[in-house]
């Protein structure tokens, strides 16, 4: 071989390596995120935050779980917490072996991810509870699920109709939020127009009396990375009662959003697209 054929070889193989180290690279900075809503919502709700995280080179798969948005299931055919999430389950148990993904719940969605979180922990580089219920690896839950209604007494939920069922063992509460709560609590710092489009698409939520939603331990749960998003303003979980809940557990990381009360994602979506990015490149 000429030394000059030998040394255009060689600068092709310089080339082609480091293209691949490129796309190494661009492969490990892009993250997973799925988003999880909260009670009454679904997957629309996050159609503000998920191009902004699209935009920034993230894949996004936002949900809906069972008997919510979009999904087909009906309410009434719910007989556990492990029915509601069960489409989030089956998401988690689709990842392949060795990915890991950010995991974010909002409000009644924390549920949903601490259940995630303890049955596929490996699977989750970080939990993200933006102004959700958190459950802790020290406190019951039934604690935070009886200091939570301390706080946030029945009368405090205005128009909301709530409607207790029982059949056989199972007893539930199904939770219909009214339209002067969710003026007044819920989308009190969003636009008037995500209010109307909440109203249309908001659908009744289920409680069930006969189970905690999920039972986490240190091995599982306790063993994946998570963050707490703070949001200020919020009057459907109040701060005071986010903070309380961070108490429970130190080790969590904090981050704030200021003024954007309790449906963060639609009223400050860039600033908690900024965060979630800050907070999913720390963890691998």
């Amino acid at each position: 071989m000429e030394p000059k054929e030998k040394w255009i070889r060689v600068i092709i193989e310089i080339i082609v390596n480091r293209e691949k180290e490129a796309k190494k690279m661009e492969q490990a900075s892009k993250k997973h995120f799925i988003l999880v809503h909260g009670m009454g919502h679904g997957a629309w709700c996050w159609y503000k935050l998920a191009p902004l995280l699209r935009s920034a080179g993230q894949r996004v798969t936002a949900l809906d779980l069972a008997a919510s948005g979009r999904n087909p299931e009906p309410l009434n055919e719910l007989r556990s917490f492990s029915d509601y999430s069960a489409p989030l389950m089956e998401a988690m148990a689709s990842i392949p072996s060795g990915e890991r993904v950010v995991l974010v719940g909002h409000s009644h969605g924390g549920y949903s991810i601490a259940l995630a979180a303890e049955k596929f922990p490996e699977k989750i580089s970080v939990a993200v509870f933006v102004t959700a219920i958190m459950p802790s690896t020290t406190t019951p839950l039934s604690t935070i699920t009886q200091e939570y209604n301390i706080r946030h007494p029945p009368e405090y939920f205005l128009d909301t109709k709530f409607v207790i069922g029982q059949d056989h063992d199972i007893s539930w509460t199904t939770i219909t939020f009214g339209p002067n709560y969710m003026k007044e609590r819920l989308y009190r710092l969003s636009a008037p127009e995500d209010l109307t489009l909440a109203t249309t698409l908001v659908r009744p939520g289920r409680y069930f009396q006969n189970e905690d939603p999920v039972v986490v331990s240190k091995k599982n749960y306790g063993s994946v990375s998570r963050a707490f998003v703070v949001c200020n303003g919020d009057l459907a979980i109040k701060e005071d009662f986010q903070r309380w809940m961070i108490e429970l557990s130190p080790e969590v990381e904090v981050k704030e959003i200021e003024k954007s009360g309790h449906m963060v994602m639609l009223s400050k979506p860039k600033e908690l697209c900024c965060l979630l990015l800050e907070i999913a490149g720390k963890y691998q």
